[in-house]
């Protein structure tokens, strides 16, 4: 391997690196502010590239159909709460007009614009405002209830969330896959290496996203609610934070992560319905390198992860997922070591 193949493989390294790095950053939001290991991270990733996908074929997207559905039974199962909490019609009416106005309003216009073949900026625009509520009804159905359970029963029920949300995926948007269309189609060559639009777009959006949620945690109230919330539950709760707000948030943060996600790497590979597994694990996997608790050693692990894959696809390319998932052991070792006498509460 000479200096010119290193810098290749490095350069690929870091631009995979920046997309798990966002998925990182997620799963440690998630998980600080719920204590859910959100496995399914990498299903929204699938979501944002696929509805793409099928607003470039001239069809409604299967997200239109998944949403209304999760909508509609997220808006039973709450009446009915409500009503055996006595709450009158009115309050009835009122949260179903928050629940689904923005779903029938998103969902509306993308029939709509589907068969009008839009410019791929307002169909990314569109994709992000199907997914990004995905998240927020997730966490509804399936954690809300358990907000307070152990983390290993969280961990489970994500884990049956994953199978649900594959299953739903094959279901809406069927076993084909998409590769999306370049949003950069331009090309520069620097030396050895040759930079892509798309490669800039992913390495600009990935560092944007990152300052904007440094600068969301620290500058405004929902960001330091949010904060709060992960440092200590009862605390915040204490002071007037719903950490039912909470949650739903972080988990309408991630959707859109996820989904932003998606459309940055749709055209770089051709993505399936359970594509965004393996994605999503190796974010996970970086999150772990910051204990599921640091954003920026989270980033710095998503890094160091996608230089491992680039490098060991290029030693071993059949073992490359083996490579890269082993990377995680030492890491867990270390972490034991330093802290053998953790439990959970």
């Amino acid at each position: 391997m000479d200096a010119s193949i290193a810098g290749i493989l490095a350069f690929d390294g870091v631009t995979s690196g920046a997309v798990y790095a966002l998925l990182a950053i997620a799963t440690v939001l998630v998980f600080a502010v719920t204590r859910v290991i959100f496995l399914p991270q990498g299903e929204f990733v699938a979501y944002g590239a696929l509805t793409l996908g099928m607003f470039q074929t001239g069809h409604t997207p299967g997200t239109v159909w998944l949403l209304l559905a999760l909508t509609a039974f997220a808006a039973v199962t709450d009446c009915i709460g409500l009503w055996r909490a006595g709450q009158r019609l009115a309050a009835l009416a009122r949260h179903l007009r928050t629940l689904a106005l923005w779903p029938l309003l998103i969902s509306a216009l993308s029939i709509w614009a589907a068969p009008r073949h839009w410019p791929l900026l307002a169909q990314a625009a569109l994709t992000l405002g199907l997914v990004t509520p995905l998240g927020s009804l997730v966490w509804r159905i399936a954690f809300r209830a358990l907000a307070d359970a152990s983390v290993l029963a969280l961990l489970i029920v994500s884990v049956g969330v994953h199978f649900m949300l594959t299953g739903l995926a094959l279901l809406f948007f069927g076993a084909e896959g998409y590769r999306n269309p370049s949003f950069w189609d331009e090309r520069w060559s620097l030396g050895a290496l040759t930079l892509s639009g798309q490669t800039l777009i992913m390495l600009l959006a990935s560092a944007a996203l990152i300052a904007l949620l440094a600068v969301f945690f620290d500058r405004t109230l929902v960001g330091k609610a949010l904060r709060a919330t992960a440092v200590n539950r009862l605390g915040a709760r204490l002071v007037g934070i719903s950490t039912e707000t909470a949650g739903r948030v972080s988990f309408m943060m991630a959707a859109f992560i996820g989904a932003l996600s998606g459309l940055l790497i749709g055209p770089t590979t051709t993505v399936f319905y359970d594509t965004g597994f393996l994605i999503g694990l190796k974010g996970f996997v970086a999150a772990v390198f910051g204990g599921l608790a640091s954003y920026p050693l989270a980033a710095l692990g998503a890094v160091l992860l996608g230089l491992v894959e680039s490098f060991g696809a290029f030693q071993a390319s059949a073992y490359k997922e083996v490579i890269v998932f082993t990377a995680i052991l030492p890491v867990l070792l270390w972490r034991s070591l330093r802290d053998p006498g953790h439990e959970e509460h």
